[in-house]
């Protein structure tokens, strides 16, 4: 039974209750669009036209993106392989669905292979067996001293060179995939990745 009076002291919009009156009719540039929900998967890109005859690209499936490696200030285009971690909902690891700021982890080769011709050294050296001398390209007198002189920069993080040996790198999600229709990024290094890993470790023994 409704105890609500038509008196000053009833419930009204006034107040905050009660229904408003309608103001105005709904407006084309107040819609909202069903999320993209980007999945991992041959690339699939749809265009969405949008206010002033611009364009969206809906990514709803992508298995590669260009990701920055920043501390040797390079990039490459790497295979997307899993999402392990989502600060905002756990649901989005589950379903394995690529939005900014996901955790995700990319294979580890193309960066593996610019490293080594970069600098001559095996990255992830410290579990891999070493390499038979025999496989050794020739190399002129001037690269070898090039290269001579990059190995004193040739410093990686121990938790980064442990990744190297999984041929598996955890990186960030930089990009909005369900806007831009790219799914680009970045390698995560020192405390960034220290607070990643332990956050990952936590969920594993939840």
């Amino acid at each position: 039974v409704s105890t609500q009076s038509t008196g000053s002291s009833g419930i009204n919009a006034e107040y905050g209750g009660g229904k408003r009156p309608i103001v105005r009719k709904k407006r084309k540039f107040e819609l909202g669009r069903p999320a993209a929900n980007t999945k991992m998967g041959a690339k699939r890109i749809r265009t969405v036209r949008t206010m002033g005859g611009n364009l969206k690209f809906r990514a709803l499936r992508l298995d590669t993106g260009n990701f920055s490696w920043s501390s040797e200030g390079t990039t490459r285009k790497a295979r997307i392989l899993d999402v392990v971690y989502n600060a905002s909902n756990n649901e989005l690891v589950r379903t394995k669905t690529l939005v900014k700021n996901a955790i995700i982890q990319i294979d580890s080769t193309p960066f593996r292979q610019w490293y080594e011709s970069h600098y001559g050294v095996t990255a992830g050296r410290k579990k891999k067996a070493v390499t038979d001398e025999k496989e050794e390209v020739s190399k002129s007198n001037h690269l070898k001293r090039k290269l001579a002189a990059r190995k004193e920069d040739s410093k990686i993080g121990s938790l980064l060179d442990d990744q190297f040996s999984t041929g598996r790198l955890y990186a960030c999600i930089a990009s909005r995939p369900g806007q831009s229709g790219r799914c680009d990024g970045y390698i995560l290094e020192g405390k960034e990745l220290e607070f990643y890993l332990r956050k990952l470790k936590s969920k594993k023994t939840k």
